[in-house]
C-alpha cells in the first residue's frame, strides 16, 4: 500500500519515536526505523508515549543508512535538517514519498545531506534555535505533506459527527 513515510536516523529518545509512531498511526503513515535506536523497542517509555496504538504501527528497523536504501529502492526522500535552505512548505510532497529526521543530539549526517541538497528542506525558527523537538518536527512536515496531497483517507470537518455538548 503507497502512502506517505516518516524515517527516523538513529534516534535517541524513546518518547520522540513513541509519539512520532502515535503521530503515525493517526495518519496512516509508515515508520522506518535506522539503527543503532538510542533505546529498546520494547522500552516502557516509548510504548508509554505510543500508548495503546504502538500494535497498530506500521514500522520498519534497518541496520543502517545502506539498508534502508536497499530495501526502498528509487525512494523520493526529505532530508529535514537546519542547513537547508528550502523550507518545507515549498517542497512538493509526493503521495508516497519519504521524510527523514535525524537524531536528537546531532540531525542526518552530514554526508547523507551533501549528497541531497536539493531535497533537504527546514522549519524556519527565530534566530538562536538549534532546533525544534523531534516529534513535533516531524508531525510539522507530515501534515504538510498531508495537506498537499489532499489528506487521503483522513476524517475531514465536513465528515465529524455532531459534538455531543451541542445536543
Amino acid at each position: 500500500m503507497a502512502g506517505l513515510n516518516i524515517v527516523l536516523h538513529q534516534p535517541e529518545i524513546p518518547q520522540n519515536t513513541g509519539n512520532i509512531g502515535r503521530t503515525c498511526v493517526a495518519t496512516g503513515t509508515r515508520l522506518h526505523l535506522i539503527e543503532p535506536l538510542g533505546f529498546l523497542l520494547n522500552e516502557k517509555a516509548l510504548k508509554r508515549a505510543g500508548m495503546d496504538y504502538w500494535q497498530e504501527l506500521d514500522v520498519t528497523t534497518y541496520i543502517d543508512y545502506e539498508d534502508f536504501l536497499n530495501k526502498n529502492p528509487g525512494a523520493k526522500i526529505y532530508y529535514a535538517t537546519t542547513k537547508a535552505r528550502q523550507l518545507y512548505s515549498e517542497a512538493a510532497y509526493e503521495p508516497d514519498c519519504y521524510l527523514m529526521f535525524g537524531k536528537e543530539s546531532g540531525g542526518i549526517p552530514e554526508e547523507i545531506l551533501k549528497k541531497h541538497p536539493d531535497t533537504c528542506i527546514r522549519i524556519p525558527m527565530l534566530g538562536d534555535t538549534r532546533s525544534l523537538n523531534l516529534s513535533n518536527a516531524a508531525a510539522i512536515v507530515l501534515y504538510e505533506a498531508l495537506r498537499q496531497n489532499g489528506f487521503a483517507g483522513m476524517k475531514l470537518q465536513g465528515e465529524l459527527h455532531r459534538l455531543s455538548w451541542e445536543d
